[in-house]
């Protein structure tokens, strides 16, 4: 069985400004794949997770992960959990 894969696809979408759309037709994609991977219905694949990362300019591992993201105010403020 596979492993849910946690994702910050959306925020980042939101932070860059970028729709699902123009995100789908840049690493080849539907649309409706990229929602699908935002509330985790769907792992992307090694290969589609790497285009999205290379996408947004960052390290796949500040998109993807085995495990769940800590909240973002947490990272940013420092708050231990």
């Amino acid at each position: 069985m596979s492993e849910q894969v946690h994702n910050r696809l959306a925020m980042v979408r939101a932070e860059r400004k970028v729709s699902r759309q123009s995100l789908a037709e840049a690493v080849g994609v539907h649309y409706q794949t990229i929602g699908y991977i935002e509330r985790g219905q769907y792992n992307p694949s090694l290969d589609l997770a790497l285009k999205i990362a290379k996408f947004f300019g960052l390290p796949v591992e500040a998109v993807f992960s085995l495990e769940p993201f800590r909240p973002l105010t947490d990272e940013v403020y420092g708050r231990n959990q």
